[in-house]
């Protein structure tokens, strides 16, 4: 059985979007950050780090939602979802994953610190410009490196467009403006019915909790 750890619209979302895609069977166990849940001693024998996501799957506990990510598309995906390793289209896919994780994702991460997940005396609003000012570049890098298809690669999806839609899904919710090829992608990958169906679950599983 696959249990997944998260919050609807965290990180968790990329990876119960993925345990869709796979038509994975899964359960959510929503972890409740206003009750203290991830300060526990239950949920830090999970996640030492006391955030979101992890994921179980039977022995196996796994942390960070990038390695959560590709272990399910290496051990469920069948041959998709993952180019073939050691072709050229791999190594485009190990770009885009670096890339989306530590040039795009990092500056949306610093401006929820500083709104939100640091104490409050260590929240500096100065930071807020700054990362805005960061994302925007690497926004402006991703849109040059847009194919003209559908997807990252080509002609159908792997993990690294899940990821990057949505990192830009976290981008829209923070107000950031989007180049037109980003903005187009996000729009479309937001269509596909798993993502919906990924946020529903999350979504209904923290209502049962509270």
């Amino acid at each position: 059985m696959i249990t997944l750890y998260g919050i609807p619209k965290s990180r968790s979302l990329r990876v119960s979007w993925l345990l869709e895609e796979l038509e994975l069977n899964w359960h959510y166990h929503f972890v409740d950050f206003a009750k203290g849940v991830q300060k526990s001693p239950e949920y830090l024998s999970i996640n030492p780090c006391g955030k979101v996501p992890a994921l179980q799957d039977n022995d196996l506990v796994m942390t960070e939602s990038m390695a959560i990510m590709l272990y399910l598309a290496e051990k469920y995906g069948q041959g998709n979802w993952l180019p073939v390793a050691g072709t050229p289209e791999s190594a485009m896919h190990h770009r885009w994953m670096s890339f989306i994780s530590c040039e795009l994702e990092q500056p949306l991460w610093t401006m929820g610190k500083h709104k939100f997940a640091l104490p409050p005396e260590l929240r500096h609003r100065e930071m807020l410009a700054v990362a805005k000012w960061e994302f925007d570049r690497a926004a402006e890098v991703a849109e040059t490196w847009m194919a003209e298809t559908d997807f990252l690669l080509g002609d159908k999806p792997h993990v690294a467009d899940i990821l990057l839609a949505q990192t830009l899904i976290w981008a829209s919710r923070f107000e950031m403006s989007l180049p037109p090829k980003l903005n187009a992608f996000m729009v479309r990958m937001g269509q596909r019915p798993a993502m919906k169906q990924a946020l529903d679950k999350e979504i209904a599983g923290a209502q049962v909790s509270l």
